[in-house]
């Protein structure tokens, strides 16, 4: 049986290079080690990666199996999927703004965010993650709040009883980490119970970083020490781990999220 190579971007060209013999007539392009552009749409190659992982001998039945899969019943031919039955599944994530410089922002379904990011929306599916794009949204009649209001919903109610850990610095500072790894932590951010869950144990307004995709750590506003400290733990992952969005710290309040670019945060 055909491996596939375990290097990332390897893995990902490879993959590529399978779906364009399976599907000639699609514009296909690799935007990074673990994403693919189908159609104008992104394509989510993790949770392909990690099945081959756990099998690698069948590296190459299971590629092919998942591409096949892709193109039949939830595939990404969901043109015909009625907004009705697509809101249930529809997600945010937050991107930073420099996946325009890949994309074109006309195509991407999106709503501006603070601290140089973008909020995407994606269609979640048992075994993929589909990039939902404007044409998707012509074609089902719904404007961008449309969106937006379902992937939040869905956020708030996607893992109802999610495990914070609670941890207190030696400085005196607290920090809550996250860490469900489905691929929505930094999106947590976005919950609209966020500041009620999280006020009570950080004092008050609080911190959030969301160095790439699958990290999402709350702090205390001080002390200066704690916070300095943290930054640049979250500068550090930011550089070295995939999805990266941004190295800036959020600011949360019971009137919502503020950007903290150029700000100096350490009390």
């Amino acid at each position: 049986m055909a491996h596939m190579p375990m290097e990332p971007e390897a893995f990902a060209e490879q993959v590529a290079g399978l779906l364009r013999r399976l599907q000639p007539e699609y514009a296909i392009a690799m935007v990074n080690p673990h994403e693919l552009l189908v159609n104008g749409r992104r394509l989510d190659l993790d949770n392909l990666y990690r099945m081959v992982t756990n099998e690698p001998g069948r590296g190459q039945e299971i590629v092919e199996h998942f591409l096949d899969q892709l193109f039949t019943g939830d595939g990404l031919e969901m043109g015909d999927m009625p907004f009705e039955f697509a809101r249930a599944r529809i997600m945010p994530r937050i991107q930073p703004e420099s996946i325009f410089e890949h994309l074109s922002r006309d195509l991407v379904a999106h709503v501006p965010f603070v601290n140089n990011t973008v909020v995407v929306f994606v269609t979640d599916l048992p075994q993929m993650t589909v990039s939902i794009t404007t044409e998707q949204m012509v074609r089902w009649g719904v404007s961008i709040d449309d969106l937006d209001d379902a992937a939040r919903d869905n956020l708030d109610t996607y893992a109802p009883e999610l495990e914070f850990q609670v941890i207190e610095s030696r400085e005196g500072g607290k920090a809550v980490i996250l860490a469900e790894q489905d691929g929505y932590d930094a999106a947590r951010l976005l919950m609209g119970d966020l500041y009620r869950r999280l006020a009570p144990r950080l004092g008050g307004d609080f911190l959030v970083a969301t160095p790439a995709r699958d990290m999402f750590v709350a702090m205390s506003q001080g002390p200066g020490d704690f916070v300095e400290r943290l930054q640049a733990r979250v500068a550090d992952d930011y550089e070295r781990m995939p999805y990266p969005i941004t190295r800036d710290m959020f600011y949360v309040t019971l009137d919502g999220v503020a950007g903290t670019i150029g700000k100096n945060i350490a009390a």
